[in-house]
C-alpha cells in the first residue's frame, strides 16, 4: 500500500488528496465563505474592466487631426480651393476683436489677399486636446508659426493656441465650423539685422541676392524671371 511522506497511507480516509478532489468533482484550492462571496459580487469594483474608448471616437479623432493638418498644409501652400474645403460655408474665424469673419468666403478672401505669393508662411500644430460629442467636436491646438515677407524686409515668429469647432457634414467628413487663435507671444525681426541670411529656395520664386532677398516673378512649376529693383 502506498504511503505519503508523512507515513500515512494513501487509502486512509483521513487523507484527502488532490487526485481524490478531482475524481470527486471538487475544486482544488481554498474555499471562500458564502458571506464574503456575496459581498464581492455586490462590490462594483469586482469584475469591472477599465473603460474602453469607443472605436468611432478613435476614428473621429484621427479624421479631425487629418483635417487640421490639411488646413495647415493648404494654407502654407496657398492651395485655396482645397483650403476652402476644410471649412463649412458658414464657418467663422476670430483672431482678435478687430479681425473677425462671419463666413468662409470672407475669411478666404482675406487670406488670399494677405498671404499671397509674396509671403512665405509656416504653421505647425501639435498637442491636440479634442472633445467629441456625436457629430460636433471642439479642439485646442498649440501653434508655432513663421512668416517671411522679403518685400517688407521682415521676419515674424510667434506661438498661439488655436480654438476650433468642428462638425460632421452630410458626406461623413469633418469640417471646421469655427477657428481662431490667441497669441502667447509674437516677435518681428528686420532682415537687415540678419546679414548672413540667404533664402536659397522658395516655392514661389524668391531667390537670394548678395545684397539681400529679391522676389522674382514665378508661378509654381514655371521658370523664374528675375525682377531687378527699380
Amino acid at each position: 500500500m502506498d504511503q505519503d511522506n508523512g507515513g500515512r497511507e494513501r487509502g486512509d480516509p483521513g487523507v484527502h488528496t488532490a487526485e481524490q478532489e478531482l475524481d470527486d468533482g471538487v475544486e482544488v484550492g481554498p474555499t471562500v465563505p458564502d458571506d464574503a462571496r456575496d459581498a464581492a459580487e455586490d462590490d462594483p469594483r469586482v469584475h469591472s474592466a477599465p473603460p474602453r474608448r469607443d472605436d468611432r471616437d478613435v476614428d473621429d479623432m484621427t479624421a479631425i487631426s487629418r483635417l487640421k493638418f490639411r488646413y495647415l498644409r493648404t494654407l502654407d501652400t496657398k492651395s485655396w480651393d482645397e483650403f476652402a474645403d476644410t471649412m463649412i460655408p458658414e464657418a467663422t474665424a476670430t483672431y482678435s476683436e478687430y479681425l473677425q469673419f462671419e463666413s468662409r468666403d470672407a475669411f478666404l478672401a482675406f487670406m488670399r489677399n494677405t498671404l499671397g505669393p509674396h509671403v512665405i508662411t509656416e504653421h505647425r500644430c501639435d498637442h491636440p486636446e479634442v472633445d467629441i460629442d456625436g457629430d460636433t467636436a471642439s479642439g485646442t491646438w498649440y501653434l508655432a508659426d513663421t512668416v517671411l515677407i522679403p518685400a517688407h524686409n521682415m521676419l515674424l515668429r510667434g506661438a498661439a493656441f488655436y480654438h476650433d469647432r468642428y462638425v460632421r457634414c452630410e458626406d461623413g467628413n469633418w469640417r471646421i465650423s469655427h477657428t481662431g487663435y490667441e497669441r502667447t507671444y509674437e516677435v518681428v525681426l528686420s532682415l537687415s539685422d540678419l546679414p548672413s541670411l540667404r533664402l536659397t529656395s522658395s516655392r514661389w520664386g524668391l531667390i537670394a541676392r548678395e545684397d539681400g532677398i529679391a522676389p522674382v516673378e514665378m508661378d509654381p512649376g514655371t521658370t523664374p524671371v528675375r525682377r531687378e529693383p527699380e
